[in-house]
């Protein structure tokens, strides 16, 4: 089935600013096609997610479903300093409370995109689209062939709840059970942990699960040296990795526009250089951004800072 076939809604034209021909006046908008069976391998696709249910289980404030239509409007009219190949699959949407369904069909339609040499850029929804976007990877030709995959996520919160029911706080720990139903490491980091929003048993099961995490508090501009250092270390031990980005990472007067904001968060120059020095590694083969909920965004702050996000992860990557 190709991924064509596993979404529920094909992409609308992205539009924008228009200053004239030429590559001069180059942004989104111009480069962005819809994905077809001969889209050019190694480009970025794009695909969006969406699901409020993992957020309304998890009783958070819903409206995440609408994120991806917004991330890709701040995206489209952001300059180019160069052509690059784009496309967009279109979206995954989660309705009647069916998530389960929801994340396989995502999970489905990433590994399309990475068998086909993609570079899948995956628009939530709830941080619940983690657990969709793994399964992608985890289903892939590379990991079914032996690559060492890990997860970094970007977030204020471990999201490892072992609540029966799956929500937007528990795929990492659902991704530590897959991993260990197929026979791999869990090999888990998370950068912007915020202390007073996880309890000590989500701090004991993090240490139970040999994950590796900085608090927020260490994730100043004075700590990059440390913070490299944490990546490096991370990118050395695999093979693909998987980036999660959950905007409640950063401080609420940059992303106000998510389901918990940050009374304190980690600043937008430690994420965005964390970002850019994923992106260059080689090593990054997915990446989503979850957990923007447009309702509560203001002046579509934290859209733009999710969408710039995404502009220097995509033109850094090697080869673009």
């Amino acid at each position: 089935m190709s991924t064509t076939e596993l979404v529920d809604s094909t992409p609308e034209s992205w539009t924008g600013r228009d200053d004239g021909p030429g590559p001069q006046h180059l942004r989104w908008h111009h480069v962005v096609r819809p994905l077809t069976a001969d889209a050019e391998p190694g480009a970025c696709a794009f695909l969006g997610f969406r699901s409020d249910e993992g957020v309304r289980r998890n009783k958070g404030r819903r409206g995440a479903a609408e994120g991806p239509g917004a991330l890709r409007k701040a995206l489209a009219p952001m300059a180019l300093a160069a052509p690059l190949s784009a496309y967009d699959a279109g979206d995954v949407a989660v309705v009647d409370e069916a998530l389960e369904a929801g994340q396989e069909r995502l999970g489905r339609a990433v590994s399309e995109l990475l068998d086909r040499r993609h570079f899948p850029v995956v628009l939530g929804g709830g941080h619940e689209i983690a657990f969709g976007s793994y399964l992608g990877l985890a289903h892939s030709r590379a990991a079914r062939d032996g690559a060492r995959l890990g997860v970094l996520n970007l977030d204020a919160h471990f999201d490892l709840r072992p609540d029966p029911v799956p929500s937007s706080g528990t795929p990492f720990r659902q991704i530590a059970e897959s991993e260990r139903a197929r026979g791999a490491e869990f090999r888990y980091a998370v950068i912007g942990i915020s202390q007073p929003s996880n309890t000590s048993v989500l701090f004991d099961t993090a240490d139970s699960l040999g994950v590796r995490y900085l608090l927020d508090d260490d994730c100043g501009v004075t700590n990059a040296a440390a913070v490299d250092a944490f990546v490096e270390s991370f990118l050395a031990e695999v093979d693909m990795l998987y980036l999660t980005i959950d905007l409640d990472v950063l401080p609420a007067a940059v992303a106000p526009g998510v389901s918990a904001p940050a009374a304190y968060g980690v600043p937008v120059e430690t994420i965005q250089r964390v970002a850019e020095k994923v992106a260059r590694s080689g090593k990054l083969a997915l990446v989503d951004v979850a957990e923007l909920n447009p309702s509560l965004d203001v002046d579509n702050r934290t859209a733009r800072t999710a969408a710039r996000l995404i502009h220097r992860i995509v033109t850094g990557r090697p080869h673009n």
